[in-house]
């Protein structure tokens, strides 16, 4: 139970670092498309990952 529970937020903390990591590469002008500003990159992926 315990294990499985580490390895759901290992899992989600990887899906977040991948998300900030694409969204971090994008240039303003896609990011604006997606409606994200770029300060709000971490607040998108912590969304998405733990959500």
């Amino acid at each position: 139970m315990f294990v499985t529970y580490i390895l759901s937020k290992i899992r989600a903390y990887k899906l977040y670092r991948q998300t900030v990591r694409e969204l971090s590469e994008l240039p303003d002008r896609e990011l604006a498309d997606l409606g994200i500003a770029r300060f709000d990159i971490a607040r998108v992926a912590r969304e998405g990952a733990f959500a």
